[in-house]
C-alpha cells in the first residue's frame, strides 16, 4: 500500500461589500460570474467567497442588491490563485420603487380608524421580500392583513424606543407621518425572525433609525398630489452628515392638506416638523435629540348600509352637511402628539455597544361627534332632547316606511326623495332649534363635542449587543413604561347655544341622570368637560435576552422576554348610575407576560435554503379591552387574564442570479382574547330595547395557511413578480359573552342584575374572522429602461371575504322568549339560513406604476406616479352585522323584506385613485 499528500492552492474568488455612506457590511448582497451560474451571496459581514468550477481568465463580476446600484468588476481568474476584492462599496439607489412606496402609503392608508391596513407599517421601505412588498403596496387598499392578525402583533420602534400604544396595541403612524425622508432607514425583522432591538410579536418588528449621523447627507424637496386622503403634499429636507467637528443633523419639514379625499368631506390638514441632532464625543460615545411634532386633523368617513350605497355611492358620508355653503364634516379625528427621544449611543470595545434612550411623548387625541340630548330641567327633572340628526338614522330611510306602512308607500316615496336630493346633516336647523330653545330660557338641544384622551408617557430602555466570537452573537434590553392617560369628553361648540346640562337623558332617576353626583346639574359651556372624566395609570417593566448562532450552515437562535403591567382605572366623576365603583381609584390590575422563542435556517446550498421559527408569548390585555364601560365605571372583564399565542411557520428560499421564491407555510393560535363592543340592541330577553356593552371573553383564533413570492429577472430590463397568500382565519372555540348597561327599570326588565348578564356560549366556532381578504394573489412586470425610466402593472385578485358576525345572535338569547322557553314559531331551517355568514363577491383591481429620474449636474430628480384600480372596480373591503336584532324573530321579521332596516353595515374600496411625486435631491 502506497499513501501520499498532495497540497495544492485552490482557484477563489472572494470580496467583501460595504454601504458606499456609512462604510458598514452589507449581508445578502449577490456576486455573480456574469454569463455563469456561479453566484454567492455575503454573509453578516459583508464577505463573499467563491470557489467551485470557476472560468479561468477574463471575466465580469457582478455585485448586486435590491436597492443599491449595481457594479461591474473586471477580473482576470488564473487557476491555483485567488483573486481578493476586498472593501467594494455600494451606493443606494434613489430610483427604486420601494422607496416611493412610503411616500404613497404612510401618510395614507396608515391612518384609517379600524386599523385595517396598519399591519403592513414596517413593510413599506425596510423589506425587499416580495411578498411583503407586495402586501404593503399592491393589497393595502384591500385591508388585508398579513396572516390574518392585527398590527399590535408587531413592534414598532424609534431608536429603539417602542411606540405601539398601550390602550390597543397598535402603532399610531399619524404620529410620524409626513416626515417620510427621515424615516427610511429602517431595520425589519419579519415574523419570528430575531431583532437586535426587542423580541417582537408573531408579525415582527420594524426600528427606524433618526440618527443623523446615518443619514444621507444632502437636501430633498418634494411635491406630492393624490386624490386619495390628501389633495397636495410638500416636503423638504436635509441632512448634514456627520460635520469635521462630529456634530451631525437632520431637518424635515412638510405639510399635507386637502379640502376632500375620495369620499366625499374627508377634509385633511397636516404639518410635520422634525430635528435630529447628534454629537459624537469620541469612538465611544455619541449623544442624539431629536424632536416629531406631526399634528394632523381629518375627516372621517362613515360605513353604511347597502340600502344608502343604492341610494347615493360608495364615496357618500353620512357625516357632514353644508353650512355657509361649504361642508363640514361633525366627525374630525386630530392627534396631536409631540415625541422627544433622548439616545446615548456607547461603543464599548469592538464586539459590545449599548444603547440607552428616554421617550417622552405627549399631546391629545380626539374624536368629535353630535350629541342630541340636551335637555331641560322641567319640575327637576332632565326633559327634553332632539332628533337624531344623522341624515341615515334608520326612520328617516325609505325601508323604515316600507317596513312599518307597507299599505301607504308614499311615506317611503317622500323619503327616498328627501334622502337622494339631500341627504346629509342639517346644521342650520341645529343652529335654529339651539337659538329658539335658548331664547325661550333653555339649554342646548344639540353640541358638537370631541372624546378626548391627553396621554402622558415616559418611555426609558437600554439595549446590549455583544459579538461573544464570531459565531454568536448576544442581544439583551430592559425597559420600563410609564403612562397617564386623561380621558374625558369636551364641549366644542354648543351650536348658537350658551349652556348644555350635563345629565343623562335617557336616566329613569334624577340621580341616575347625573354624569357626575358631585356637581349635580351642571351648565356647561363651550371648553368645559363634561360626560365622563377619568384616569388610567399604566406601567410596564420588562426585558428580553437572545442569542443568535451563524455558521457556514446552520443560522439558530433563542430568545426569552418577560414583562410586568399594571393598570388602574382613577375615576374624577361620580357617575349616578354607578354611584359606588366610578368615583375614586379602581383596583390595581397586574399581569405578567412572557414570550420565548427559536429559530433555524439550513442553508443547503447558496440557492436552497430552509428556515423554521416557532414561539409561545403571553401578554397583557389591552386597555381597550380590560375596562367594560371604562367611561363610567370601573367595571373589568370577568375571568381576565394574559393573552395566549403560539405559532410556527416553516419556509423554503430559492435564490438564483435569475430568480427569487420563498414559500411559507404558518400555523398561529390566539388563545384567552378579549374583545368589548358597544350597540343599541332590540330583543333582549324577548321583546325588551337596551344599549349594552358586550363583553366577549374567552376568544380563541386560529390563523393558518401559506405565502408564496416570487421574481425573475427574464432579461436586464424586464423582472416579472407573482405573490400567492392562502389563509384561513376562524373562531377557534366558542367564547363566552357577557352584557353589561346601566342599572335602571329597562334593564331589569331584560333580566339584567345590577346591570349585568351573563348569556352563557357565543357560539362562534368555524365561523371565519372579519380580517380583510383571506387569499390574495398578485402577477405583474416591471420594466426598467438603461435610460433611468420604468413601468410597472399589476392584476390583483382577493376572494374569502366575510363580513364580521354580531356574537349576540349567536347566543341562546336568539331562540329565548321573555319566559325563558324558546320562540313558539322558531324554525331552526330559517334560524340557520339568518346566521348564515355572509362572504363578500371576489374582485380583481389592476394598478400600474412608473417613474423617470434625471442627473443634472449635481441634482437628481425624480418623478414617479401610480393609478390604483385602473379599471374602477366596486367592491366591498369589509363590514359588520348590526347587533339591533338581537333575536330570532326581530332578524327574521327585518331580513324578509327586500331591503332590511337594520342591514349589515359596509365599507366599500376606492375607485379609480392617483399619486403623483416630484422630487428634487441635492
Amino acid at each position: 500500500m502506497i499513501s501520499f499528500t498532495a497540497y495544492c492552492q485552490k482557484t477563489m474568488v472572494k470580496g467583501s461589500v460595504l454601504d458606499g455612506f456609512s462604510y458598514q457590511p452589507i449581508e445578502d448582497v449577490t456576486a455573480t460570474i456574469k454569463n455563469t451560474l456561479l453566484f454567492q451571496l455575503t454573509n453578516n459581514e459583508g464577505v463573499f467567497i467563491i470557489n467551485e468550477n470557476l472560468p479561468l481568465g477574463e471575466q465580469t463580476l457582478l455585485i448586486s442588491k435590491t436597492g443599491y446600484l449595481s457594479k461591474r468588476l473586471s477580473i482576470v481568474i488564473n487557476e491555483g490563485k485567488t483573486v481578493d476584492i476586498s472593501g467594494i462599496t455600494l451606493e443606494k439607489d434613489t430610483s427604486q420603487t420601494t422607496d416611493l412606496f412610503t411616500i404613497s402609503l404612510t401618510d395614507d392608508e396608515l391612518n384609517d380608524d379600524f386599523s385595517g391596513a396598519d399591519n403592513i407599517s414596517g413593510l413599506l421601505a425596510s423589506s425587499l421580500d416580495i411578498f411583503q412588498r407586495t402586501a404593503a403596496f399592491e393589497f393595502s387598499a384591500s385591508f388585508f392583513r398579513i396572516r390574518g392578525l392585527d398590527s399590535n402583533n408587531s413592534s414598532v420602534l424609534i431608536n429603539g424606543i417602542e411606540m405601539n400604544k398601550t390602550f390597543n396595541g397598535r402603532p399610531q403612524w399619524s404620529n410620524w407621518g409626513g416626515i417620510n425622508d427621515v424615516i427610511r432607514n429602517q431595520e425589519l425583522s419579519a415574523g419570528l425572525t430575531p431583532s437586535n432591538y426587542t423580541f417582537g410579536g408573531v408579525l415582527g418588528s420594524t426600528n427606524i433609525n433618526i440618527r443623523p449621523s446615518e443619514a444621507r447627507p444632502g437636501s430633498r424637496l418634494t411635491y406630492s398630489s393624490s386624490n386619495r386622503s390628501y389633495t397636495n403634499r410638500i416636503m423638504a429636507t436635509n441632512a448634514s452628515g456627520l460635520l469635521k467637528n462630529n456634530w451631525a443633523y437632520t431637518i424635515s419639514v412638510g405639510r399635507r392638506w386637502g379640502n376632500e379625499g375620495y369620499q366625499d368631506a374627508t377634509n385633511y390638514s397636516a404639518n410635520s416638523f422634525f430635528a435630529s441632532v447628534e454629537k459624537q464625543f469620541n469612538t465611544k460615545h455619541s449623544l442624539n435629540l431629536a424632536a416629531i411634532y406631526t399634528p394632523n386633523r381629518r375627516g372621517k368617513s362613515s360605513p353604511n348600509t347597502q340600502e344608502v350605497y343604492d341610494l347615493k355611492d360608495i364615496k357618500y358620508n353620512e357625516y357632514w352637511g353644508w353650512q355657509n355653503g361649504e361642508k363640514r364634516n361633525s366627525r374630525i379625528k386630530e392627534v396631536n402628539e409631540p415625541i422627544f427621544i433622548l439616545s446615548h449611543y456607547w461603543k464599548v470595545n469592538s464586539k459590545t455597544t449599548l444603547n440607552t434612550n428616554i421617550g417622552y411623548q405627549f399631546g391629545k387625541l380626539s374624536n368629535s361627534r353630535l350629541d342630541y340630548n340636551g335637555t331641560d330641567l322641567v319640575n327637576n327633572f332632565p326633559q327634553g332632547g332632539g332628533s337624531n340628526p344623522s341624515p341615515t338614522y334608520y326612520q328617516k330611510l325609505p325601508s323604515y316606511f316600507e317596513r312599518n306602512f307597507p299599505d301607504n308607500l308614499e311615506h317611503a316615496y317622500l323619503a327616498l326623495n328627501e334622502f337622494q336630493d339631500i341627504g346629509q346633516i342639517d346644521w342650520n336647523a341645529l343652529y335654529n332649534a339651539n337659538i329658539t330653545n335658548t331664547a325661550n330660557g333653555g339649554n342646548a338641544i344639540y353640541a358638537l363635542y370631541e372624546d378626548r384622551v391627553d396621554d402622558t408617557q415616559i418611555n426609558i430602555n437600554s439595549i446590549l449587543n455583544k459579538a461573544l466570537n464570531e459565531h454568536i452573537t448576544l442581544n439583551a434590553g430592559l425597559n420600563f413604561k410609564s403612562l397617564k392617560s386623561e380621558n374625558f369628553a369636551n364641549a366644542l361648540d354648543l351650536l348658537g347655544a350658551k349652556t348644555y346640562l350635563d345629565v343623562d337623558a335617557y336616566a329613569t332617576t334624577i340621580n341616575e341622570a347625573q354624569n357626575d353626583l358631585q356637581n349635580p346639574n351642571k351648565l356647561v359651556s363651550e371648553g368645559d368637560k363634561f360626560k365622563y372624566h377619568y384616569n388610567i395609570s399604566s406601567k410596564e417593566i420588562g426585558g428580553f435576552v437572545q442569542a443568535q448562532f451563524s455558521y457556514n450552515k446552520v443560522d439558530f437562535y433563542t430568545a426569552l422576554h418577560t414583562k410586568s403591567t399594571n393598570y388602574q382605572r382613577e375615576g374624577l366623576y361620580q357617575n349616578g348610575g354607578f354611584p359606588d365603583n366610578s368615583l375614586g381609584n379602581g383596583e390595581m390590575l397586574n399581569f405578567f407576560g412572557f414570550g420565548l422563542k427559536a429559530g433555524l435556517t439550513y442553508k443547503l446550498s447558496g440557492k436552497h435554503v430552509f428556515d423554521v421559527n416557532t414561539g409561545y408569548i403571553t401578554k397583557a390585555p389591552t386597555i381597550q379591552n380590560t375596562y367594560t364601560n371604562s367611561r363610567e365605571n370601573r367595571n373589568t372583564v370577568p375571568n381576565i387574564s394574559e393573552e395566549q399565542i403560539s405559532s410556527v411557520d416553516v419556509s423554503y428560499i430559492f435564490r438564483s442570479p435569475i430568480a427569487k421564491a420563498k414559500l411559507t407555510g404558518y400555523y398561529t393560535n390566539i388563545n384567552n382574547a378579549n374583545e368589548i363592543s358597544f350597540y343599541f340592541a332590540d330583543g333582549i330577553g324577548g321583546d325588551n330595547a337596551v344599549f349594552v356593552q358586550e363583553i366577549l371573553q374567552g376568544i380563541n383564533k386560529k390563523h393558518l395557511g401559506l405565502e408564496f413570492g416570487v421574481e425573475a429577472q427574464v432579461t436586464s430590463t424586464i423582472k416579472l413578480k407573482g405573490v400567492a397568500s392562502a389563509g384561513q382565519f376562524t373562531y377557534n372555540n366558542n367564547p363566552n359573552l357577557y352584557l353589561s348597561t346601566e342599572p335602571d327599570e329597562d334593564a331589569e326588565n331584560a333580566g339584567f342584575i345590577n346591570g349585568f348578564k351573563d348569556f352563557g356560549k357565543a357560539y362562534l366556532k368555524n365561523y371565519r374572522l372579519a380580517s380583510g381578504p383571506q387569499q390574495a394573489f398578485s402577477a405583474g412586470f416591471e420594466y426598467r429602461d438603461p435610460n433611468y425610466w420604468w413601468f410597472g402593472a399589476s392584476a390583483n385578485f382577493f376572494n374569502n371575504i366575510f363580513i364580521d358576525v354580531s356574537p349576540l345572535t349567536r347566543t341562546s338569547n336568539f331562540n329565548t322568549d321573555f319566559d325563558g322557553n324558546v320562540f313558539n314559531d322558531y324554525n331552526e331551517t330559517i334560524a340557520r339560513e339568518l346566521l348564515k355568514q355572509e362572504q363578500f363577491d371576489d374582485y380583481m383591481v389592476v394598478n400600474l406604476v412608473g417613474g423617470k429620474s434625471w442627473k443634472i449636474n449635481k441634482y437628481y430628480i425624480g418623478l414617479f406616479a401610480s393609478i390604483n384600480n385602473v379599471l374602477n372596480e366596486i367592491y366591498k373591503t369589509g363590514g359588520f352585522e348590526q347587533g339591533r336584532n338581537a333575536n330570532y324573530r326581530e332578524l327574521r321579521d327585518d331580513k324578509a323584506l327586500d331591503t332590511p332596516v337594520f342591514g349589515s353595515k359596509y365599507w366599500y374600496g376606492r375607485g379609480t385613485t392617483y399619486f403623483l411625486n416630484l422630487n428634487v435631491s441635492f
